[in-house]
């Protein structure tokens, strides 16, 4: 087992925290949001590719996304790509942008969004607690390695707990307001 690290700790903690807010902007919550299209991929020149390696994404209007695709020939693949990622998005194309209205979420669709929210809140967590567990598991085999003393295991670990209480705070925050947003449009 590795040395206890508590920069690497906190550094996998922290990354618990940033995927949660990268899974929670990508939920609907009827206000365009460009983050909507991130996993969104097309196939073009016969490969796939993330729709913002083909086409520019724009929330010009509050309830609008607008999708300015650079070579023309891909607008019929990028439609493809937005219908398969079953958004629930219907695009119209016009020209060499696709616009894509926000239509109206139902009451039952937002409690699914505020559900998945703290789904996702709780695999952060359960990162995040399985991250502190490899830290305890260091400062142990540490101690019994002689390279650390029983104090010294000790109060590293209540710096561990700490950090661990500070990230699951963070991840809860973050589902929270998301959660708020879904349910208070």
């Amino acid at each position: 087992m590795a040395k206890f690290d508590k920069a690497d700790i906190e550094r996998r903690m922290n990354g618990a925290v940033e995927s949660l807010k990268g899974d929670l902007s990508g939920l609907r919550t009827g206000r365009a949001n460009t983050s909507l299209l991130d996993p969104v991929v097309v196939e073009v020149y016969g490969a796939m590719m993330p729709l913002n390696q083909v086409a520019t994404v724009s929330a010009p209007e509050p309830r609008m996304l607008s999708v300015q695709v650079w070579d023309k020939s891909n607008v019929i693949a990028v439609e493809k790509g937005i219908a398969h990622a079953n958004l629930g998005l219907n695009p119209m194309i016009d020209g060499q942008t696709l616009r894509l209205p926000m239509p109206d979420l139902t009451a039952e669709r937002r409690k699914d969004l505020a559900k998945l929210a703290g789904k996702y809140a709780e695999q952060a967590k359960i990162a995040i607690r399985n991250v502190r567990r490899d830290g305890m598991e260091a400062l142990k085999d540490d101690e019994k390695k002689k390279e650390i003393s029983e104090d010294d295991r000790k109060r590293s670990e209540d710096e561990v707990q700490k950090l661990t209480d500070k990230y699951v705070a963070e991840a809860d925050k973050a589902a929270e307001a998301k959660e708020k947003e879904i349910l208070s449009q």
